[in-house]
């Protein structure tokens, strides 16, 4: 099955780009998770558009990201969260809580489908981020859990 990719998805490909999947994955996963869009001939003018908005939002070069990372590695990412027992969270924290708090510590401004969590954080204390800038270029980062104050 020939479909269009409409978001990144990791050991696939990119927005735009034009991949053959297996007819359930594309089915049952990628097409109504809005990952994808069917493959057809007028859909080659949305592969255009996809990737001219893509484009336009994504790091320029290696250069840039390379900028990018050095912010990373200056900031301190800290969140604070509601615990109970144990330190274990009520519920986890997400790709765009990551991203505001990036923000808020001074770092750059981040798109939040490009990072790459160590499965879901559930729990206080340190974790490594990694963030896929550009093709070439990938960053890491500490994140801080801690318990918020009650």
């Amino acid at each position: 099955m020939k479909i269009i990719l409409t978001q990144e998805v990791s050991g696939l490909g990119s927005p735009g780009d034009v991949v053959e999947v297996r007819n359930g994955y594309g089915r049952n996963y990628l097409l109504p998770q809005g990952f994808a869009i069917a493959w057809t001939k007028g859909g080659e003018k949305e592969v255009q558009t996809i990737k001219r908005a893509r484009s336009a939002r994504d790091v320029r070069d290696a250069e840039h990201a390379g900028e990018i990372r050095e912010q990373l590695d200056a900031v301190k990412v800290r969140i604070s969260a509601r615990t109970g027992t144990g330190g274990r969270l009520f519920g986890s924290i997400t790709p765009a809580e990551i991203v505001e708090a990036v923000e808020a510590a001074g770092g750059p401004k981040l798109d939040r489908r490009r990072l790459e969590l160590p499965g879901h954080i559930k729990a206080v204390g340190q974790y490594k981020i990694a963030i896929k800038l550009h093709p070439e270029v990938h960053a890491t980062f500490n994140l801080n859990v801690v318990e918020a104050k009650k």
